[in-house]
């Protein structure tokens, strides 16, 4: 196929196809192909679920850049994105696919001085403004930045404003943007309250969802080890010794988990540093600018301190803990796999996570195969092929010249294979030392294991077996058939359902209203069969 043939056919300019020629692309991903059309038409909003790696930044970038007005003095498009490094990452994006049209890109974000900002705003040659809500904000309280020219309003990562409390800022902004604009609504995933937001601000409008199966990455190998809680760290260091030139994010749910596990890992001799809510801007941008540029090649984070982190050439996503969701799965393991290259997803799973884990399969339509933790001998046999590559490739390169000296003095002394071995022993230190590895205790889940779930309602709530399958289907999409054991209580019941069944149930039930739980629990007596 031609390249950029369908990039081509949406009626793109030539000079935006040299640009994207330049950055390399070929054909659109799925949220291209459906977006830019769509925008370049200019007739509907658009709400559309996409995640990082899907491309959605040039999906809306082109057609606003082939649309706005050249050499213009007002600001007629404003991005929202609730990071600082996500408002770089985006302008930066922008600014590269612009090519030689004449329209100037500026980040606006908390973090760098105002002063600056307002100044590149004061020339009154800004077409683009990519910010972040609080800072907009500031800009229009001093009346630094006028909105009365806005074309085209998109709000990124939707979801993650809504989670870091920005959506009152988002409101307030939308109120000084004018009637007649264009808004686009980007969000991993799709909560009620983003609706909601765009019923109230959009006028007619087209949603674009992305489907589960199109957003996990094809290329990422997906792979879990079953792992007690207290061997993890044993387990990761098994799996970053065995991996040849890993360079990858590990994944954990909590910072103090990010800061034990990034301060353990410096002091077994990794290069790794760490990032998340609580450390000031400018460390992150000094951690993340190492990590880009591979002066370290593990980096620890939370899943919110990784937004906005773009690398196309990670070999490794580690989940040293199981995200919430689905959702938060694929997001992560999508950043490797992509840009053509293979990758890997691990995943840690105890014997009480291997319930989300199928929940996590079944609703995101991936498989996660099973694999066995690598023992201390493949380790150190690793170990070994990699030494004996590395040293034949310098023997190749004829790299040793200034040690030759050296070692014809040592070779006077001993023999070659002992003044090898001691060579080694001497740069390598302990490094094959099989005591530098703890035992890990085997787990066995049961896979064919049932949950246990308490109802809410009963007799006196007219509720029958017949009927309580009907609530369930319609939350559900179960097989109704895997659901046994229903026992009907006068103010109460009870089901059982396979492990995956039990988890979409759950799902679909564990929104409360108001101060009232969940009409469908997991069973607390449970145990597991």
């Amino acid at each position: 196929m031609e390249k950029l043939k369908k990039f081509k056919e949406m009626g793109l300019s030539e000079n935006i196809l040299n640009a994207l020629k330049s950055k390399g692309f070929e054909e659109p991903t799925p949220i291209q192909e459906q977006t830019i059309p769509l925008l370049l038409s200019g007739e509907k909003d658009l709400v559309g679920q996409a995640q990082t790696g899907t491309g959605k930044t040039a999906a809306f970038g082109i057609p606003i850049i082939e649309k706005i007005s050249e050499n213009s003095s007002k600001v007629e498009a404003l991005i929202l994105v609730p990071t600082r490094e996500l408002a770089l990452q985006v302008a930066d994006e922008i600014q590269s696919l612009k090519g030689k049209k004449k329209i100037k890109v500026l980040p606006v974000y908390g973090g760098q001085g105002i002063d600056i900002q307002i100044r590149n705003l004061k020339r009154n040659d800004v077409n683009i403004v990519v910010g972040t809500p609080g800072r907009i904000i500031d800009h229009i309280n001093r009346k630094t930045l006028d909105l009365s020219s806005i074309k085209y309003l998109i709000l990124d990562e939707a979801d993650e404003m809504l989670n870091m409390g920005f959506v009152e800022d988002v409101e307030k902004i939308l109120k000084q943007t004018p009637t007649e604009k264009q808004v686009l609504l980007f969000s991993a995933t799709m909560p009620r309250e983003i609706m909601i937001i765009a019923k109230k601000y959009m006028q007619d409008h087209v949603v674009i969802k992305v489907k589960m199966e199109d957003m996990t990455v094809a290329l990422t190998d997906q792979i879990y080890f079953e792992v007690n809680e207290r061997d993890k760290f044993e387990a990761l260091c098994r799996i970053l010794d065995i991996e040849n030139d890993f360079y990858g994010i590990i994944f954990c749910r909590t910072k103090l988990d990010v800061d034990n596990i990034s301060v353990r890992l410096v002091e077994r001799g990794y290069a790794a540093e760490s990032i998340h809510g609580d450390i000031t801007q400018v460390q992150r941008e000094k951690v993340l600018s190492r990590f880009k540029n591979k002066k370290l090649n593990v980096l620890v984070a939370t899943d919110v301190a990784a937004r906005g982190i773009d690398v196309n050439d990670l070999t490794h996503v580690i989940n040293y803990s199981l995200p919430q969701d689905p959702e938060a799965y694929v997001h992560r393991i999508g950043r490797t796999g992509r840009a053509g290259k293979e990758g890997t997803a691990i995943t840690f799973v105890t014997n009480e996570e291997y319930r989300k884990l199928l929940y996590i399969q079944k609703v995101a339509k991936t498989d996660i195969r099973k694999k066995n933790i690598p023992e201390v001998d493949e380790v150190i046999a690793a170990k070994r092929t990699r030494i004996k590559e590395d040293i034949l490739t310098i023997l190749n390169a004829s790299g040793y010249n200034e040690y030759l000296e050296l070692a014809r003095e040592l070779l006077d002394n001993a023999g070659s294979a002992e003044v090898v071995a001691s060579v080694l022993k001497y740069s390598l230190e302990d490094e094959l030392d099989e005591r530098n590895y703890n035992e890990i205790r085997k787990v066995n889940v049961n896979k064919a294991g049932k949950s246990r779930l308490f109802v809410a309602l009963g007799k006196i709530d007219n509720m029958t077996p017949g009927k309580l399958l009907d609530l369930i289907k319609e939350q559900v999409n179960v097989d109704l058939r895997q659901i046994r054991e229903i026992r009907i209580f006068e103010n109460f019941s009870f089901l059982t359902a396979p492990f995956e069944e039990a988890e979409m149930i759950l799902e679909a039930f564990k929104t409360k209203r108001g101060d009232r739980k969940p009409i469908i629990e997991r069973a607390k007596e449970m145990k597991r069969q």
